[in-house]
Parts: C-alpha cells; sequence; structure tokens
C-alpha cells in the first residue's frame, strides 16, 4: 500500500495506518496524516490507502498486527466495522457511525484490541464554525442523507445548540439510518421524504444550514432544481450556511448554486481537514499543527483541479482472505 510514493511495506516503516472504504482512490486522508507525520516529526510512521468493502473488512482486520496505529474509515464502513470492535467510544456508540479505529499494543507484536471513535461530528462542526459568526446557532437545521455520516450531523447540529433537525431523505428506516441515531441521542428530527428535486429544494430554502452527507452526484438534481428557482435572485440564501460533504470534484453543483444565490459555503474538505487533526492525535498521541495539514490539503487540490492524476497505490492487504 502506498500512495505518492509512499511504500508501507518498506523496511523502514515502524507505524502504520491508512484509509479503507470503497471507492476510496481519490481520498485525501493520506495528504492530510503524511504531512502531520512529517510536521510531528514521526519519520517512521506511513500512510496509505486501499479500496476495501464490507465483505472484506473483516479479512483485512485479521491482517493487522502491532506495527499499525489506526484505520481511517469511510463509505460503506463506518457502520459495519462496529461489530468487529473490541471497544466502541460512547460518541461513536450513540451516533452509530465509526470513522476512525485505532489499534492498541498488544503483545509479541501482535494487534491488541480495536477501539472506535468518531471524529466526524468534530470535522463537521469545525467546519461549519470557520465560516458562520460568531456565537452563530443553527435554528433551521437540514441534513439530505439518514446514513452514517447523517448520523454524525444530528450530533453536530445538537452540539450547536440546535434543538430540532429536518432530515430530507428517501427512506429512513432500517437498523443504521439517522432516525435510529436520533433516537438514541434524543435529537428532535422530522422526516421529510424526497420524493423530488422540488420537495428537497423547498426544505434546502426553509434552513438556515444545510449539511448534504449524499455521495457525489446524489444531489445534482437538487443543485439544479435550487438555481432554476433562484435564477437572478444573488442573495436569496444570504446568511444560510452549506457543508457539502463530497470534496472532489469541488465545488459540487449543489454547492455552486448555494454560492451563486448567496449563501455562505462551508466546503467538505475542511470537514475532512478537521476530522483527520483529531485522527492524528487519536492515532499518535501528538497535536498536529493544522495550518500544516490544511497547506498540504489545498495544494492537493490545486494539483488535481490541474488535472493531474492521482497516484495508484500497491495492494498490502491481501484481499483474498476471506476468514
Amino acid at each position: 500500500m502506498s500512495v505518492v510514493g509512499q511504500d508501507l511495506t518498506a523496511p523502514e516503516v515502524r507505524r502504520r495506518a491508512a484509509v479503507l472504504g470503497h471507492p476510496v482512490r481519490h481520498s485525501l486522508s493520506p495528504v492530510l496524516h503524511r504531512a502531520a507525520y512529517a510536521q510531528l516529526g514521526l519519520t517512521g510512521w506511513a500512510y496509505g490507502l486501499q479500496d476495501v468493502t464490507a465483505a472484506e473488512l473483516p479479512a483485512v482486520l485479521e491482517q493487522l498486527d502491532g506495527t499499525w496505529g489506526g484505520l481511517s474509515l469511510t463509505m460503506p464502513l463506518k457502520q459495519s466495522v462496529i461489530p468487529l470492535l473490541d471497544v466502541v467510544d460512547p460518541l461513536a456508540e450513540v451516533t452509530g457511525a465509526v470513522n476512525t479505529l485505532v489499534v492498541q499494543p498488544g503483545r509479541d507484536g501482535r494487534a491488541g484490541p480495536f477501539v472506535g471513535f468518531n471524529t466526524d461530528v468534530r470535522g463537521i462542526v469545525a467546519a461549519l464554525r470557520e465560516v458562520a459568526p460568531q456565537g452563530w446557532q443553527p435554528r433551521r437545521p437540514v441534513v439530505l442523507g439518514a446514513r452514517a455520516t447523517a448520523s454524525s450531523a444530528l450530533a453536530a447540529f445538537g452540539e450547536l445548540g440546535a434543538t430540532s433537525t429536518t432530515l430530507v431523505a428517501r427512506s429512513v428506516a432500517g437498523p443504521g439510518s439517522a432516525a435510529v441515531a436520533a433516537h438514541r441521542m434524543g435529537v428532535a428530527t422530522t422526516h421529510r421524504p424526497w420524493t423530488s428535486a422540488e420537495v428537497a429544494v423547498d426544505a434546502l430554502l426553509a434552513a438556515d444550514v444545510v449539511v448534504s452527507t449524499v455521495p457525489s452526484g446524489v444531489a445534482d438534481d437538487v443543485a439544479a432544481a435550487l438555481a432554476a428557482r433562484l435564477d437572478g435572485s444573488e442573495d436569496a440564501l444570504a446568511g444560510a450556511v452549506l457543508l457539502d460533504v463530497v470534496y472532489d470534484p469541488w465545488p459540487t453543483p449543489l454547492a455552486r448554486a448555494w454560492r451563486e444565490a448567496g449563501g455562505a459555503i462551508a466546503p467538505g474538505w475542511a470537514m475532512l481537514l478537521h476530522q483527520a487533526e483529531a485522527q492524528v492525535r487519536l492515532f499518535t498521541g501528538r497535536d498536529p499543527d493544522v495550518a500544516v495539514m490544511r497547506a498540504s490539503l489545498l495544494a492537493e487540490l490545486d494539483r488535481r483541479h490541474a488535472g493531474r492524476a492521482v497516484s495508484d497505490s500497491p495492494v498490502v492487504f491481501d484481499l483474498a482472505r476471506r476468514g
């Protein structure tokens, strides 16, 4: 496993970490973690990425040894990892979403207990606070989507002082839904069925803050409907904030339509930055310089916008092993 020339199997690597998910090739987590490790002088640390499905995850965790510090987890692993953990942090437990797996040291070079954390809540709160006025408190928050990241958004709104949130989703059924997490958290929610782009736009226009948690492309018809509804209204969304968790490609059509109508944008990469800062602290026990991480992140975004391809990564996990 490597990224931008970094090989996690090299003999000089003493501590390893990686981001797993499906798909994951676009991930900016390696850029953020590698910048932090370099700034902290952790020369023996390396960070990579690998495409791993939920079905493949148990076999991957079996292959971890004592050289591993942790894993960053993205779609579709944030919920499927929970039964595989030894300990789950209270915030991760109540949201039902784990994006950070810390490997505790075991004996004889083996991996110790696996502990799950949620740093997405911190990432969402910090990203929104970067663009909101001092002392801002959401009054009419809306979440697009109803799965793992939506659950984190509900917790973030609660931390920011919101008393109720509208969930715009096609369905809130199932044990892993944000509605179930809201019940565990004691958070009041209203479900607005996402039956059409126009219905979603109605909900967005009634909000003072929106977090879109859906994958790339899913909200593009909503963006088009929003742009058509507000055509020529340059200040229709003045004072309203949007965080779109999609950061590649950026800006998303939804972020572009929101900005053109005068709304404030908290980019998805800002959420990624702040949740990664917390991950580095959990993996290493050290406090990284977030300014260094931000500079590396923005440089990589510029590189990608210039059309340079994302580097391929050789495999380190044998995904033929299914347990």
